[in-house]
């Protein structure tokens, strides 16, 4: 049997940055809010926060930012700033409670219902706090702006079917909705990136940009998907079918750094998230990435990331999971 391989095209990179996004549910809630209502959600870094409006108006408040959302509407929080909600009509009153001291009805260790407000028009939202546990994914996230918003559009017809899907688990609670809620509250994050990533000319530049590139997106692709690989620029110049001179000079512009800087440090970044994720030694670690040297590859460790690999691997054990009402 021959395997014929797919010819690559440019949105592979790009499509491998949504692939690989490793996402760790923390929690994800559906709220039934009455007017005048008011939420205040704690800052939770290293998470991404999502608020979509399936029914009603809420306004969305971070720092000095007032977003108005309606049906359908999403906003996204990369990085997971402390934040409020409220009824736009009329607003709450001076006191706003914290999220975590509403009564919350549990399905799950991670999902929850809220009723919550007035007598009032009626709101209905589905919310969710994810991480992310993989080094291209922290990069993507890294590039967002502070906030994301993602208006209705038929560029988000698709994200509609999944959030139709969610509220009729929603609404029947039935045996393992849970695990349907929160699986699909996942597929309802890459769609909302996805989206963003389709309409945001901020996405299509810098890394994400070169990602986009027929030539420095493929050799994007080559390294991340082997890390451990003898790179050099020569090396990924003749993948390309490219001058080493051309080849360095267009990967420096697009990504803004030289190709075996930028080498060493998605090794790095792999590194980290190896430590991070699993009980495994420096050394294999180092081993699985090339390296000959344990010193060799701490060496590069320290000097891209900042700390030596064996506190990262310490910090891990000691760390626990963030769980959202407990």
């Amino acid at each position: 049997m021959t395997v014929v391989q797919p010819p690559w095209t440019p949105s592979d990179a790009v499509g491998e940055a949504l692939h690989v996004l490793r996402m760790s549910g923390t929690f994800y809630c559906s709220s039934e809010l009455g007017a005048p209502w008011g939420l205040r959600l704690p800052a939770t870094p290293g998470c991404l926060w999502f608020h979509v409006v399936t029914s009603g108006r809420a306004t969305f408040c971070v720092g000095e930012e007032v977003v108005t959302l309606s049906p359908s509407d999403i906003v996204l929080l990369p990085r997971g700033e402390g934040h409020q909600l409220h009824s736009v009509d009329p607003p709450p009153g001076p006191s706003v409670p914290d999220v975590l001291t509403l009564p919350h009805t549990w399905y799950g260790d991670r999902y929850a219902s809220i009723r919550h407000g007035g007598d009032g028009p009626t709101t209905t939202m589905i919310c969710g706090a994810v991480r992310f546990e993989h080094p291209m994914a922290e990069r993507l996230v890294a590039l967002m702006p502070d906030i994301v918003h993602v208006p209705v559009s038929p560029l988000t017809a698709r994200l509609h079917d999944t959030l139709r899907l969610i509220a009729l688990e929603v609404a029947e609670t039935r045996p393992g909705g849970e695990a349907v809620i929160t699986r699909l509250a996942d597929v309802l994050v890459v769609q909302m990136l996805r989206a963003w990533l389709s309409h945001d000319p901020a996405a299509r530049t810098g890394w994400l940009g070169a990602l986009a590139d027929p030539d420095i997106g493929r050799a994007l692709a080559l390294v991340h998907a082997d890390p451990a690989r003898d790179w050099s620029v020569a090396g990924l110049a003749r993948e390309l079918m490219l001058s080493r001179s051309t080849f360095a000079a267009r990967f420096t512009a697009l990504v803004g750094e030289p190709v075996m800087a930028y080498v060493t440090r998605w090794r790095m970044l792999v590194a980290h998230d190896r430590l991070r994720a699993g009980d495994i030694t420096v050394a294999a670690v180092a081993a699985s990435l090339g390296y000959r040297s344990e010193a060799a590859f701490s060496r590069a460790f320290r000097r891209v990331v900042g700390t030596p690999p064996g506190a990262v691997r310490a910090r891990a054990r000691e760390e626990e999971p963030l769980l959202l009402g407990a």
